[in-house]
């Protein structure tokens, strides 16, 4: 026996089979499904940062799921040199990038007319100067040669590692960011420094034993298996000016999901796992 619902509108009374009901019942619980998960999905922003592999996008990539909870999708752009991720940001490849240090963003902002902005430290890698051959400082020989960064910005973070360790004096008022070799004033030991390697190039020249000593930039050190902490000769001290930042167009400084990832990455824990993935030489700062 077949079951009719009765139901009444405005243009009179109307009967419906069971099945029939049932089907309108469904596609209308379906369609308010539908407009429910609609109003309830939102689309995550979308982030794209330029970032040297190491530490900079391994740090990226380990704050990846929390920013995901956050709203911001994070694509992460690995640069190997310290000249396109600058250039990617000015064209618009990127949102933002994280590989400078202080004096190297000054330094390009002043150089390229770049209108970029400091929007956060995060970290501080320690210069190292390593050696195959020399184990203690007092060992280093008369006339021995120094290899460095040709990066003018490197340079008095290097001296000023060289000088805290009695081999050089530089000129009295000079600031560490400023100093260049023109400025050592004693130089008792008469080392020789060169200072026409690219960064990238570094590592080699040490595998190489190129000179007695080499100033390694700790990122590319990383990458070679080297701990500043434990195989340099001698290292920075974690009072340098020459901490990482992020950096973006000054139009996007107070852009809302890059004020999000810049808070994300000072968060307590996060620093605490920097610290610990890379044994004490990457010191994490709060800027």
């Amino acid at each position: 026996m077949d079951i009719f619902f009765i139901y009444q509108t405005n243009l009179g009374v109307f009967k419906m089979k069971k099945i029939g009901f049932l089907l309108v019942l469904v596609s209308c619980l379906a369609l308010f499904a539908a407009c429910g998960t609609n109003s309830a999905a939102t689309k995550n922003d979308k982030i794209k940062i330029g970032a040297s592999p190491t530490p900079h996008a391994a740090i990226l990539e380990h704050i990846k799921p929390e920013l995901k909870k956050k709203g911001i999708d994070l694509e992460i752009v690995k640069f190997d040199d310290y000249v396109l991720p600058n250039k990617a940001l000015e064209n618009g490849d990127i949102d933002a990038n994280y590989f400078s240090t202080v004096p190297y963003f000054n330094l390009q902002k002043k150089e390229n007319n770049y209108d970029f902005a400091n929007v956060g430290a995060i970290h501080l890698e320690p210069m190292g100067i390593y050696s195959h051959k020399i184990k203690k400082v007092s060992d280093i020989p008369a006339g021995a040669k120094v290899i460095v960064s040709n990066v003018p910005s490197e340079w008095g973070r290097i001296l000023n590692i060289f000088e805290k360790n009695n081999l050089i004096k530089i000129k009295e008022g000079v600031q560490i960011d400023k100093a260049t070799f023109d400025d050592i004033t004693e130089n008792p030991k008469h080392l020789v420094f060169d200072h026409s390697v690219d960064p990238t190039l570094l590592t080699s020249a040490y595998e190489n034993n190129e000179g007695d000593l080499v100033a390694i930039n700790s990122n590319f050190a990383y990458e070679k298996g080297l701990n500043p902490v434990k195989d340099s000769l001698m290292i920075e001290s974690d009072d340098s000016p020459y901490v990482n930042i992020v950096a973006t167009k000054t139009s996007d400084k107070n852009n809302k999901d890059i004020k999000k990832i810049v808070e994300v990455l000072h968060e307590p824990a996060v620093q605490k796992w920097i610290e610990k993935k890379w044994g004490g030489s990457v010191v994490p700062v709060d800027k």
